[in-house]
């Protein structure tokens, strides 16, 4: 587990440098940060009542999902962990653009489809897009070269409506 961890936390530091750097390296245009919203980690799980049971025993209580629909979202503090069975074979690292670190809606953000834009100019292929013509909710994901997932996952209506 603790080098599951490890990967993760890797993996999200090297999506950082490697923006960074992306972004340094542009003909003389000033970066454009991204906010990627609240952060989890989605878990991909055999027998999602026993790490549910788990998790609890460390604290997390459940703030979100249906464990009927094989899915909850375990939140201890800051930390908020989704369990998920039989929906992806992988963890993923998950960013919610929109959301707030208790899962509410902001009133000012960067729309999905402007942090893909973003990513995609600085060279980095998506692995799955989001259609840039639609409004709304909508999700892109990326693949690191370690082959972790990181799910850009937008619930919520664009905040400035002209998406």
């Amino acid at each position: 587990m603790k080098a599951r961890i490890a990967r993760l936390s890797s993996a999200l530091a090297l999506l950082l440098v490697a923006a960074s750097s992306c972004a340094s390296s542009t003909q003389g245009e000033e970066p454009k940060a991204m906010d990627f919203g609240n952060f989890s980690v989605s878990l991909s799980v055999a027998d999602i009542h026993a790490s549910k049971a788990f998790y609890e025993k460390l604290d997390f209580q459940q703030v979100g999902g249906d464990i009927e629909q094989n899915w909850v979202v375990l939140q201890n503090g800051a930390a908020r962990i989704g369990l998920f069975q039989g929906m992806f074979e992988n963890n993923i690292l998950t960013f919610n653009p929109g959301w707030s670190g208790d899962a509410q809606a902001l009133e000012d953000f960067q729309d999905v489809r402007e942090l893909q834009r973003i990513i995609k100019s600085r060279g980095i292929a998506m692995t799955t897009a989001a259609d840039e013509s639609t409004k709304g909710p909508a999700h892109f994901v990326l693949t690191d070269p370690d082959g972790n997932m990181l799910l850009f996952d937008q619930h919520v209506a664009s905040p400035k409506g002209d998406r």
